[in-house]
């Protein structure tokens, strides 16, 4: 059971249990002490408390302690297709296992009744707790389903039966409640303090920062955000799940780890404002394999180089946070420049060239063909001296025979057979001349001498 990961994940699919899997794909009793090999699930120190406060806690447990931003991120979200929030109190009163605490049946009911259907489930389905609060936007025994971007209100313990039976068994609608039709982006960040200490001393701030933004920005309505249970990776955490739609439309589930505060405002502007991933804190997302998440970013990363010229994943989120802090940065400017004699030369940079990172699933195909494509259009380009005041690569010099257009080519045949109906129309008139004149001497001749 090697593995360099050391965390569990809670969530159901049809081929693994529904409470707890270890990340190295164990499984293991809820309310069990056992963990993976590292052991810590039930680290001394990690687990329990109330989240710690002050600046110790902060170092131990928090954004300055030793391990932060130690591992890679990317790759380390199982695979998934469906993602169930239950909204249910809060994270200081949730246990460290509230989808099998013995006196939260809501949750412990609708997790045993994704266990006992998951094989009758067509897709693989995680369930998380969020907060919920009786009165307001997220009440108790709300549910939110992504990526169908759809809440049911109100879940008793009741109808968890035939809620899972109709909506995630069969898709359909479940009869006594209307799904609402969510909008906007939906943030969750994982709060679960009692589960382990780094996620309740770093969830809290982040949540915190969050909704000062969104007030900031008038964001309220576009972007919710809310505390969520465990949902693996401890040691990443702050650990985030951003759901929205992409540029295409299409909703999609993303997972940043070891986020900070400072880092929110990079995934308000750019993931969520300008559909941007940022690979510096992304590990994966939902509907990929771990292997396709790496893949995914490889292949980012390789056409963010081609046309950004090898600039870094580092470079690009230090850019992000300058950008966000308000600090001037310099805007490099593609495609057009001056060259020599003060010609001008543009290039106008074809959309079909670029690949949207932010339609999340990344076609390996399409990217490599963009790549090629590139580096064709770039063999088509040549380098200005510096005299010429251009420090990247430009369009060639244009030459007369280059920039001689169609309609030139007519209207240069159309002078030249004018030039020669003229010269013949001319000689025709001097030899009729010639011949008319010749004629009237003829005759002058004949009356002169009978004899002609």
């Amino acid at each position: 059971m090697a593995s360099s990961r050391d965390d569990p994940l809670s969530f159901i699919n049809p081929s693994s249990s529904p409470i707890a899997v270890s990340e190295d794909g164990l499984l293991i009793d809820p309310n069990s002490q056992i963990g993976s090999a590292s052991g810590s699930f039930q680290n001394d120190g990690l687990l329990a408390g109330d989240g710690g406060s002050g600046n110790n806690s902060d170092v131990e447990f928090g954004f300055l302690r030793s391990e932060f931003r130690q591992s890679p991120l990317v790759g380390t979200v199982q695979i998934y297709d469906r993602h169930v929030f239950l909204c249910y109190k809060n994270p200081q009163v949730w246990p460290p296992h509230v989808e099998a605490a013995e006196f939260d049946r809501l949750p412990r009911l609708l997790s045993a009744a994704l266990l006992a259907r998951k094989g009758e489930m067509k897709k693989k389905t995680r369930l998380t707790i969020c907060e919920g609060h009786d009165g307001t936007e997220t009440s108790n025994g709300d549910v939110l389903i992504f990526p169908d971007m759809i809440r049911y209100r109100r879940l008793t313990h009741f109808d968890v039966d035939t809620f899972v039976e109709e909506v995630l068994v069969k898709d359909n609608e479940w009869q006594p409640g209307t799904p609402e039709a969510l909008t906007g982006s939906y943030v969750f960040v994982c709060c679960h303090g009692s589960r382990d200490r780094r996620c309740g001393v770093c969830g809290p701030a982040l949540v915190t920062r969050f909704k000062e933004e969104i007030d900031a920005r008038g964001l309220q309505g576009q972007v919710s955000v809310s505390p969520c249970s465990h949902i693996g990776g401890h040691k990443y955490a702050g650990n985030v799940i951003i759901f929205g739609p992409n540029m295409n439309g299409k909703v999609m589930g993303h997972w940043y780890g070891y986020v900070t505060p400072d880092d929110v405002t990079v995934l308000l502007e750019h993931h969520i404002g300008k559909r941007d991933i940022v690979d510096q804190l992304w590990r994966g997302q939902m509907g990929l394999s771990e292997e396709e998440q790496k893949r995914a970013q490889e292949l980012r990363l390789q056409l963010d180089n081609e046309t950004n010229g090898e600039k870094t994943t580092k470079d690009r989120i230090e850019t992000n946070r300058a950008d966000s802090s308000g600090s001037q940065t310099q805007i490099e400017v593609r495609g057009c420049c001056q060259g020599s004699q003060n010609f001008v030369c543009c290039q106008n940079p074809s959309f079909s060239e670029k690949i949207d990172e932010n339609s999340h699933v990344v076609n390996e195909g399409e990217v490599k063909a963009a790549v090629e494509k590139k580096k064709s259009n770039d063999k088509q380009v040549s380098k200005v001296g510096s005299k010429g005041g251009c420090t990247r690569k430009a369009c060639a010099m244009p030459t007369w025979f280059e920039s001689w257009e169609r309609e030139d080519t007519y209207a240069a045949l159309a002078v030249v057979w004018a030039v020669v109906s003229i010269a013949i129309a001319y000689s025709c008139y001097k030899q009729l001349s010639c011949f008319q004149a010749l004629k009237r001497s003829r005759l002058i001749c004949g009356l002169g001498n009978p004899l002609w």
